[in-house]
C-alpha cells in the first residue's frame, strides 16, 4: 500500500512540478528560519548549563532602597559569603569573588585577560575540571595562580608541564601556576581566564580594612544550597543578614536575595527588587516570530494546494468510482504533502548550512548545527513531520471530500469553497507581512531616537582606555605630549565610565534645599581637566585645580544636586560626607548614565578632585581630525610611558550603541523575516496568479478578439489580487499599531508612532504583490487568443 501510495505521489508531484517547487522552496524558507531561530534559542536557554550543580547554586545580589525605590545591585559587601555559610543553615559552600582585566606576563609574552579573585568553595561549587594540579590545593597559597587552558597556550604554548612555572600580574607581582582548567564554553554568564586567592584582592593597595567590613558593596558572592533545603526558607534568612551585621544606623536598607542560576542569563532585569524579565523576552519574541514565519510557509502550501483543486477533482471522481475510499485519498494527499516537506526540510539543512556562518555574525556566537547531535536530529524530524501535517492536513481532506458524481457532471459545490479559504489564506500572509514591515520600521526608528538623543556630554570624539601600569603615575607626561600633537584636545581620568552611575552614595547632607534621608546619590573620583574633556558645561563656579590639595575638600556637582540644595546658587555651600564638609564651587549640566532609555537617568552626581584610583582615561580627540592619525599620537605616547601593556581602547560612542544591542538584533531579525514573509507570500501569489491565469486563459482569448487591450487584461487579472492586499493592510494596521504601542511602554524615552509608517509599509506592501501578479497577467495577455481558443 505505502509503496503505491509513493508511486502516485512522486508522479502526481511531477505532473504539477511548478506548483511542487514553489511549495518546496516556500516551506524550505520557513523551516530554514525556523531551525536558525531555535538554535539560537537552544543556545540562549542553555546558558550555565555546564555546571552539574545548577539546581543548587545562587548568586547573591542586594536591594538597596533610596526615596522609597528599590534598587538592584550585583554586588554585596565583602565578609557577607563567610557569614552566610557560617550561620545560616541549608547553605553548604559560599565564595565571595572579585573580577578584573590583568597583564600576564611570561617572559617577552604578554597578553590581557580577565579574571577572578575568588574563595576556595569557588572551585567546588562550578565543578571545575583540572587538567593540570590538584583542586583542594590549587588556591591554599597567596601567590597561586590557576589558569584556563586557552590561558597557559598563548602564555606558555603548548609546553605540557606549566605547574610550578612564574609568572607577572601587571609586570609587578609574582606568582606561580598551582592548576590548569578546562576552558570553560561561551555560554556562561560570569566568565575569566585566571583565579588567584580572594586574600590578594586589590594588588599593591595598603589599607584593605575597608573590603572586610559592611560599609561597602563591592564583591560578587556565590552560594550553593544543601540538597533538598526549603529555598524559601533559606531565601529569608539571606534577607536579613546584612541589616544585623550593620553596627550603626543606616538611611539605605540594605537586603540580600537569592538568585538561581538558571535566572542569570534570562531573567536578570530587576524592579522594585522582583524579576520584571530580561533577555527571555527576546527569545520569547524571536521565538515567536519563528513560529509564525514556519506558519505562513504553511498557509502557502495549504494555498497553493487548494488553488489546484479544480485541476484535481476529476482525478478524485474517478479514483472513487474505481473504489479509492476516502481514508485512501487522505492518506494519498498526506504522502504528498510529507515527501514535499521532507524535500524542503533537505534545502533547509542546505539553507542552514550556507547562512550559518552569516547568522552568527549576526546574533554575535558561533553556533553550530551538530546534525549528528540526537536532539538536533529528532528536531528537524518533528518539525518536518508537524509542517507536512499542518500544510497538508487541509487540502487532503478538502480534495477527498469530493462526490464523484457531481464532480464528473460539473456541478460540485465544493469547488466554490475554495475561492473563499484562498483569499482568506492571502489576506492572513499578507497582513502578518505588513505587520512585520511597520514593526521593524518602528524598532529603527526608536533606537535611532534613544542613539541620537542629546546625551550632555561628547561621545562622539571621546576615546576610552582602560587604565594600567603606571598611567596615573606618568599621566602629566602622556596628556602633555598628547595634546602637543596637535590632534588632542584634552586627556583625563576618572573612576568610572560616564556611561554607567558611578558610584552610590549615601547618607549626604547639605546646607539649604530639603533635605532626605536617603537621596541616591552618585559619586565619582575625577583628574582636573576631566570635564572640558569629556564636554561637561560648566554653569557657575569653576572647575578643579591642578593641585589636587587645593580642591581636597572642594566638590563640583551635577544641576540636579544643586536644584536639591535650595532655589538659589548652591556655590559656597556645604556638603557633608562622614562628618567631613566638602564646599561646592562648580555646578555642571546633567547628563545621560545607566539606562539610555530612561527619563530619569539624569539624577544627582557629585565629583571629587582624586583621581589616584583612575581606572579609565578619557581623550578627547580634535573635531575633524584623522581618527587613525589621532590613534597612532595616542599608542605612541602610551608605548613610551607605559611600553610593557598592550594599547587598548574604545570610542565611546560604540559603547553607548552597544546599549541597543538587544533591541538593534530584534530590528534587524525583524526587517529580515519581513522580506521572507514577503518572498513566501509572493511565491504564493505568484503561483495563483500563475493558476488564475491559467483557469481563464480562454476569457482572455475572447477579449483580447473583442478588442481588450493588454493593460486592461492585466487590470482584471490583478484587481481581485490587489483587493486582497487592501483587506490585509486593513487588518494588520491596527494590529500592529496595538502591538508596537505595548512594546514601546517599556521605554520611558520613546517616539510616538506616525502614519507615514503605516503609509510605507501598505505602498511597499502592494507594489510587491502588483509586480508579482502583473508579471504573470502580462504573461497571459500577451498569449496569442487564436493559440488560447483553438484548445477549446
Amino acid at each position: 500500500m505505502f509503496k503505491n501510495y509513493f508511486k502516485i505521489a512522486f508522479r502526481s508531484l511531477w505532473k504539477n512540478k511548478k506548483f511542487s517547487a514553489l511549495n518546496i522552496f516556500g516551506l524550505a524558507i520557513g523551516l530554514t528560519c525556523a531551525c536558525l531561530i531555535l538554535l539560537w534559542v537552544e543556545d540562549e536557554v542553555n546558558y550555565d548549563g555546564v555546571f552539574p550543580n545548577q539546581d543548587l547554586l545562587y548568586y547573591v545580589p542586594t536591594n538597596q532602597t533610596f526615596e522609597g525605590e528599590v534598587y538592584t545591585y550585583n554586588v554585596t559587601p565583602g565578609p557577607l559569603a563567610k557569614d552566610l555559610k557560617e550561620e545560616v543553615p541549608g547553605i553548604a559552600k559560599s565564595a565571595a569573588t572579585f573580577g578584573e582585566k590583568m597583564l600576564l606576563t611570561n617572559g617577552e609574552t604578554g597578553i590581557n585577560r580577565f579574571g577572578r579573585y575568588v574563595q576556595p568553595d569557588f572551585l567546588d561549587m562550578f565543578s571545575l575540571e583540572f587538567l593540570e594540579g590538584e583542586k583542594d590545593k590549587a588556591l591554599s597559597t597567596p601567590d597561586g595562580i590557576v589558569l584556563t587552558q586557552k590561558t597557559a597556550i598563548a602564555l606558555f604554548g603548548t609546553d605540557k608541564n606549566v605547574l610550578n612555572k612564574v609568572l607577572q600580574l601587571n609586570s609587578e607581582f609574582s606568582f606561580t601556576v598551582t592548576g590548569i582548567i578546562q576552558d570553560l564554553p561561551s555560554t556562561i554568564t560570569y566568565k575569566f581566564d585566571w583565579l588567584i586567592p580572594f586574600q590578594r584582592f586589590q594588588l599593591g593597595q595598603e589599607n584593605m580594612a575597608w573590603a572586610e567590613r559592611y560599609g561597602g558593596n563591592f564583591a560578587d558572592t556565590f552560594v550553593e544550597l544543601t540538597p533538598n533545603t526549603d529555598f524559601k526558607t533559606v531565601d529569608s534568612k539571606v534577607r536579613k543578614m546584612i541589616a544585623s551585621k550593620i553596627e550603626y544606623e543606616t538611611e539605605v536598607p540594605n537586603e540580600a536575595f537569592l538568585h538561581s542560576i538558571k535566572d542569570w542569563h534570562l531573567r536578570s532585569e530587576f524592579k522594585e527588587g522582583k524579576i520584571v524579565g530580561g533577555k527571555i523576552t527576546l527569545v520569547r519574541s524571536l521565538a515567536f516570530i519563528a513560529l509564525i514565519i514556519l506558519v505562513i510557509a504553511c498557509i502557502n502550501f495549504m494555498n497553493l494546494s487548494t488553488a489546484r483543486s479544480g485541476k484535481r477533482a476529476n482525478e478524485v471522481g474517478v479514483r472513487k468510482v474505481l473504489g479509492s475510499s476516502k481514508k485512501r485519498l487522505i492518506g494519498q494527499f498526506l504522502t504528498e504533502s510529507m515527501i514535499l516537506a521532507v524535500m524542503s526540510a533537505i534545502l533547509s539543512v542546505v539553507l542552514v548550512v550556507l547562512l550559518l556562518p552569516y547568522f552568527n555574525t549576526l546574533v554575535e556566537k558561533q553556533i553550530a548545527l551538530k546534525l549528528v547531535d540526537p536532539t538536533h536530529v529528532l528536531f528537524l524530524l518533528g518539525i518536518t513531520l508537524i509542517s507536512g501535517l499542518l500544510a497538508g492536513w487541509y487540502p487532503a481532506l478538502y480534495l477527498s471530500s469530493f462526490r464523484p458524481a457531481e464532480v464528473l457532471k460539473g456541478t460540485g459545490k465544493n469547488l466554490g469553497h475554495t475561492t473563499i479559504i484562498r483569499k482568506g489564506l492571502v489576506v492572513a500572509q499578507f497582513a502578518v507581512s505588513i505587520m512585520f514591515i511597520i514593526c521593524s520600521t518602528i524598532i529603527y526608528q526608536q533606537i535611532e531616537h534613544a542613539s541620537t538623543r542629546d546625551v550632555g556630554y561628547s561621545k562622539g570624539t571621546l576615546l576610552n582606555l582602560p587604565v594600567s601600569g603606571n598611567m596615573i603615575e606618568k599621566f602629566k607626561p602622556i596628556k602633555e605630549e598628547m595634546i602637543a600633537s596637535g590632534l588632542i584636545d584634552n586627556v583625563a581620568l576618572t573612576n568610572a565610565n560616564m556611561l554607567t552611575g558611578g558610584f552610590n552614595g549615601q547618607g549626604y547632607r547639605w546646607q539649604g534645599g530639603q533635605n532626605s534621608k536617603n537621596v541616591l546619590v552618585r559619586y565619582r573620583f575625577v583628574s582636573p581637566n576631566f570635564f572640558s574633556t569629556v564636554g561637561l558645561n560648566l554653569l557657575e563656579g569653576r572647575s578643579f585645580n591642578n593641585d589636587a590639595m587645593i580642591d581636597s575638600t572642594n566638590v563640583i556637582i551635577t544641576q540636579s544636586f544643586a536644584k536639591l540644595m535650595g532655589e538659589d546658587s548652591a556655590i559656597g555651600k556645604t556638603i557633608t560626607d562622614e562628618d567631613i564638609n566638602y564646599n561646592v564651587v562648580g555646578i555642571v549640566n546633567d547628563y545621560v548614565y545607566g539606562d539610555v532609555y530612561g527619563n530619569n537617568n539624569t539624577g544627582p552626581v557629585i565629583f571629587y578632585n582624586y583621581s589616584d584610583n583612575a581606572n579609565t582615561m578619557y581623550v578627547n580627540l580634535k573635531a575633524n581630525v584623522s581618527s587613525v592619525d589621532a590613534l597612532t599620537v595616542v599608542q605612541n605616547v602610551l608605548k613610551k610611558y607605559n611600553p610593557t601593556f598592550p594599547f587598548e581602547y574604545q570610542f565611546e560612542n560604540d559603547l553607548f550603541n552597544s546599549k541597543f544591542k538587544n533591541e538593534a538584533l530584534v530590528g534587524d531579525l525583524a526587517k529580515i523575516f519581513a522580506a521572507l514573509a514577503i518572498i513566501i507570500s509572493c511565491l504564493g501569489l505568484f503561483g495563483l496568479a500563475a493558476y488564475t491565469a491559467e483557469q481563464r486563459k480562454k476569457e482572455i482569448g475572447v477579449r483580447k478578439v473583442l478588442g481588450s487591450s493588454v493593460s486592461g487584461i492585466v487590470r482584471l487579472l490583478s484587481k481581485d489580487f490587489m483587493r486582497l492586499v487592501l483587506i490585509a493592510l486593513f487588518i494588520a494596521i491596527p494590529f500592529a499599531w496595538w502591538f508596537m504601542n505595548k512594546w514601546l511602554e517599556s521605554f520611558a524615552y520613546k517616539i510616538t508612532i506616525d502614519l507615514w509608517v503605516f503609509v510605507i509599509a501598505g505602498v511597499v506592501a502592494i507594489s510587491i504583490a502588483l509586480f508579482t501578479v502583473s508579471f504573470q497577467a502580462v504573461k497571459a495577455a500577451m498569449v496569442n487568443p487564436v493559440k488560447s481558443l483553438r484548445t477549446e
